[in-house]
């Protein structure tokens, strides 16, 4: 059987009588398929819509306690440039719109009350002890479990370090009262030996660490699962590779647990700043009576008071839409710190 050959100088040139194709016409766009990239095609609306309708209908409900709770009573604060007067009208709402408006009266006052800086004062402090004491214990807490080697010892610690973030604050404060209380058990074990005089719970001067004591027990499981989660997806292979390279524990540590988890703690760190002023409003107020107002009040409580007990409601929300605002102004520069960092933060660029 005779092969029939095509001439190599007959080929090149048939190859080279050829036209060649267009940029951007059918060839390229062939072969740009062929090569794996499909042209971007613009979907409508009404498409998407009946695509995800059954992700839209189970994220209605959410979305609607989050209008009808967070976002419509934010309309309320126009009573902080007014002098509300909910007697006014049989209803409150009316009443609204009948009294008058004073401007920025109510933020002078505001401004010009000591007492009103001196639970800013309080708040702050708060809020730095907790940053200190109360944020690296999680991370802590986490790396000890986490270390543990046997799956049904670390689900028990865990699960015993978790279950306080399930208890109110009213059991807290009762469960401490017992403890540290005048009658309570470590209070009746030194009166068995003669010693007598000991009430942490009755005591201002330390007040605020009984408060990063109480908060460390009840949240700080909260924070060991968040971090527990952010562990998990740290491969083995990491360990095992630095292991053999003769990177001990805490070189390991160092080099590969704390990097995995520093999206993580920059994240919560954000969302710690932006609550800055949230310190525990139910937390405080239970203990109020028992250490005094000069200890205790924080802004929190200090718009409650003068608000709901003082009826005072234009003045309350003047003070509330102030924390407000710095509360925002904080989770916007803790964000921008965390970008300068090289983390994503709450949100990216």
């Amino acid at each position: 059987m005779s092969h029939s050959t095509v001439p190599r100088d007959s080929a090149e040139a048939k190859t080279s009588e050829e036209p060649a194709a267009p940029p951007g016409g059918a060839a390229s766009s062939g072969a740009g398929r062929r090569a794996g990239k499909r042209p971007e095609r613009k979907v409508s609306l009404r498409i998407r819509f009946r695509r995800d309708r059954t992700l839209i209908l189970m994220t209605l409900p959410a979305v609607l306690l989050l209008l009808v709770f967070n976002y419509v009573p934010v309309l309320g604060n126009v009573v902080a440039f007014q002098d509300y007067d909910p007697y006014l009208s049989e209803n409150g709402f009316v009443a609204i719109f009948e009294s008058p408006w004073v401007g920025l009266e109510q933020f002078e006052r505001v401004f010009a009350d000591s007492e009103f800086w001196h639970a800013v004062q309080n708040t702050f402090v708060l809020f730095f002890l907790q940053l200190v004491l109360y944020f690296p214990v999680p991370i802590v807490l986490a790396l000890l479990i986490n270390s543990l080697i046997r799956p049904r010892v670390r689900a028990v610690a865990q699960a015993i370090m978790y279950l306080p973030h399930f208890f109110s604050w009213v059991l807290v404060v009762t469960v401490f009262q017992q403890i540290f209380g005048g009658a309570g058990i470590i209070a009746q074990t030194l009166r068995d030996h003669g010693y007598s005089g000991f009430d942490i719970m009755t005591d201002p001067g330390v007040f605020k660490y009984l408060v990063t004591m109480e908060m460390v027990w009840k949240d700080a499981g909260w924070g060991i699962i968040v971090f527990l989660a952010a562990l998990s997806a740290v491969s083995n292979d990491l360990y095992e590779a630095a292991a053999m390279d003769g990177a001990g524990r805490w070189r390991r540590m160092w080099h590969i647990t704390l990097p995995a988890l520093r999206p993580v703690i920059a994240l919560l760190l954000v969302l710690r700043v932006g609550d800055a002023l949230t310190v525990g409003f139910e937390q405080l107020l239970l203990q109020r009576d028992a250490v005094g107002p000069d200890a205790s009040e924080v802004l929190d409580t200090y718009v409650w008071w003068n608000g709901i007990r003082n009826q005072d409601f234009s003045y309350a929300a003047a003070a509330g839409l102030i924390k407000g605002v710095v509360g925002l102004t904080l989770v916007l520069v803790a964000n921008k710190v965390a970008h300068l960092m090289g983390e994503q933060g709450v949100y990216k660029k």
